[in-house]
Parts: C-alpha cells; sequence; structure tokens
C-alpha cells in the first residue's frame, strides 16, 4: 500500500436555457476579455472540452479526442440523485461552514501560471521510458515525455510536478506525477488512460492522482467557459478538487485511498459533492467583469459537482494553466461558500466496480 502522500498545495490568503438564464443571456466577453485566442494565449491546439455530454448526449471532447464516453460518470449529470447521509460530517470535516471554494488555478505574476498545464501530441513524438518510484502501481510503457513537456509550476518547480500528454493520433492520456526530464525521465507514478473506454485502474491502484483518478478529465479551462458562455452550451463534466484530511477509503469511481484514519466523519476518495440547487446562481454576481463566466461555472458545479481526487488544501478545485485566466474571473471564484454544498450518493449509477460507465435507473435518476 503506498502511504498518504504527495501533493502539498500552495496556501493563498485569503442547460442552454437554464444555462443561459442563469447567466443572463449568453454575453459576450467584457472589453478586458481577449476577442480570439492567439498561439500565445492559447498555445494548444484543439477545442477545450467543446462537446461535453451528459450520459447518453455527446461526449466530451479536447483535440478532437473524447475525454472518455458520454456515460462516463465524470460527464454524468448528477443534480437529482439523493444526498448522501454522511454529507454533514464530511463538509464539517473540511471546515465548509468558514470556507470558500478556491480555484487552484490563475495568473502569478512574474512566475509560471498556476494550474495544471497539459500538453496535446501525436504519435510521432518520441516516447520514452520513465522509471517509477511507485513502479508496481504506475502503467510501465512508454511515455511521449521530453523537455518539450510542460511540468505544472514550470520545469524547475517543486511541489506535485505534475505531467498531463493527451496524444491525438490514439487518443490516450498520459499522466505524471512528480515528473522529471533529465538524463533519464522518472516519475513518483504515472498512468495511461484510453479515453474511448470506461475502463478504471486496477482495484487499489494509484494513478497521478491519489485517488487512481485521471487528471485531465476534471480541470477547467478558461477557453471552455469562454465557449460555454458565448454559444450557451453548459460545461458538462465534474471538476476535480481536494481535501486537507480524507479517510482511508475510496468509493467509486476512485481506486485508492491515501487518507488520515478510519472516521466516517471523513470524505473518502473519490466522494462527489454538487453546490446546491437553492444556491442563487443569477444573483452571484450582475456587472462585475466575466460575471457571466463565473455563473456558468456555478451552474456546472450544481449539475456535475466536484469529485475529491487528492489531499492538498480543503475546497481547492482544479483548472488547467493555459490559456491563461483573467485575474477578474479568479476573484469571482474565490467567492463561493463551502457550505453551498452537499455530498451526493452516487453508488446506484455503478453498473461495475472496474467500470466508470454511468447508468441511470428507476429511483436513481440522471439530470
Amino acid at each position: 500500500m503506498i502511504l498518504p502522500r504527495f501533493h502539498t498545495r500552495r496556501l493563498l490568503l485569503v442547460f442552454p436555457v437554464a444555462f443561459l438564464a442563469a447567466c443572463g443571456g449568453a454575453a459576450a466577453a467584457p472589453a478586458s476579455a481577449p476577442a480570439t485566442f492567439t498561439a500565445a494565449s492559447a498555445p494548444l491546439a484543439g477545442p477545450e472540452h467543446a462537446s461535453a455530454g451528459r450520459a447518453g448526449g455527446t461526449a466530451a471532447e479536447l483535440a478532437s479526442c473524447p475525454i472518455f464516453p458520454a456515460n462516463n460518470i465524470w460527464n454524468t449529470d448528477i443534480s437529482k440523485l439523493p444526498a448522501d447521509p454522511h454529507s454533514a460530517a464530511w463538509l464539517g470535516s473540511m471546515d465548509s461552514a468558514s470556507t470558500y471554494l478556491h480555484p487552484d488555478f490563475g495568473p502569478n505574476t512574474g512566475g509560471y501560471p498556476y494550474g495544471i498545464p497539459y500538453t496535446v501530441v501525436t504519435n510521432a513524438h518520441p516516447k520514452v521510458h520513465v522509471s517509477f518510484t511507485y513502479a508496481s502501481e504506475s502503467d510501465r510503457w512508454l511515455y511521449p515525455f521530453g523537455s518539450d513537456t510542460r511540468i505544472e509550476g514550470g520545469q524547475n518547480a517543486g511541489g506535485d510536478r505534475h505531467a498531463l500528454m493527451l496524444d491525438t493520433s490514439s487518443c490516450r492520456l498520459y499522466e505524471l506525477w512528480n515528473a522529471r526530464y533529465g538524463s533519464r525521465a522518472t516519475a513518483g507514478s504515472g498512468a495511461i488512460w484510453n479515453l474511448r473506454s470506461n475502463a478504471l485502474r486496477p482495484a487499489g491502484w494509484t494513478s497521478a492522482d491519489a485517488a487512481g483518478l485521471p487528471i485531465l478529465p476534471g480541470l477547467l479551462n478558461f477557453a471552455q467557459i469562454k465557449r460555454a458562455v458565448q454559444t450557451g452550451t453548459p460545461i458538462r463534466h465534474a471538476i476535480r478538487f481536494t481535501a486537507d484530511r480524507t479517510r482511508s477509503a475510496y468509493i467509486w469511481p476512485a481506486r485508492h485511498e491515501a487518507g488520515s484514519g478510519s472516521s466516517a466523519s471523513l470524505p473518502p476518495m473519490g466522494a462527489r459533492f454538487r453546490l446546491k440547487m437553492s444556491f442563487n446562481v443569477a444573483g452571484y454576481c450582475h456587472s462585475a467583469p466575466y460575471c457571466a463566466y463565473a455563473k456558468a461555472v456555478l451552474t456546472e458545479m450544481q449539475h456535475y459537482g466536484l469529485i475529491l481526487a487528492d489531499n492538498g488544501s480543503n475546497w481547492y478545485f482544479g483548472g488547467a494553466a493555459f490559456p491563461q485566466w483573467p485575474d477578474a474571473l479568479v476573484s469571482l471564484l474565490k467567492g463561493i461558500p463551502a457550505s453551498a454544498f452537499e455530498a451526493v450518493n452516487e453508488s446506484c449509477l455503478e453498473v461495475s466496480a472496474n467500470s466508470g460507465q454511468a447508468q441511470a435507473h428507476a429511483g436513481c435518476p440522471i439530470g
């Protein structure tokens, strides 16, 4: 068993019709927002989860690859599922009454942008052997990893040093934790995902995240949100987030724990949370720059929610480092109260413990 590990986080001081109504219409970007993305502002080609869809709809896409099938749990609307009976206890353990959500991404004056970057490659990119610290729970195949691969925090960073690589030729996702490229490639752990499949990691295995889950499907990015506002198309996937203390257990779809004890008051890896439908999204903000953008995220949180994927600061939620985020939007996203969330029991959607496929049925509705 891998010991509880990784992921020290920086501590900072602190649908279409329904969607348009929540956002006050498909508002154009404010004057301070770039009208288009240039090579400098959006260096990675391809749509940013452009056609994300719920079970039975269109699969989420990135760079012409599905981000798992449409019926995958990451892409499933959980707004109608029952609350989990442990909700109050889990919220209490995460100091929800006095905590606001914190975007784990955004501008960094004079430094590498906060967030987890990803690199889009093809099968022409050289692949290398990676030496793993936790080799017994890593996929020991060749990775398209090199000096050109973006590393979380930059090439000389400390911390988690996640590296995510999306191969558009095979639609495979390669993810590394504590990735380093030098005379030889090394990482703490690594996982490879077939994005056309619902297959999960083997039971008990970690990935590049403590919960044994993929990282990329749970990242927001600015281009994705911009498109949602301009087209009136909701963002339809769950968001990855962290908690300071987790239970020494995991629940579907997670495959690994890195917990602090067996107390039922601690949330296990894989726990799903949603913003309550009673939360006043329409009244969250009005004339502030990027208000409609913030409301798009709030609507996503009501319908697709958050998945607990790693240990870290309470209520830090994930986003891509690029395209870079406007500081005004990041500031708006810091005002979401954790007390407005509730845990969801999504176990009834499970088809198989080894699959991320979600299936609704009588008494187990999806939105």
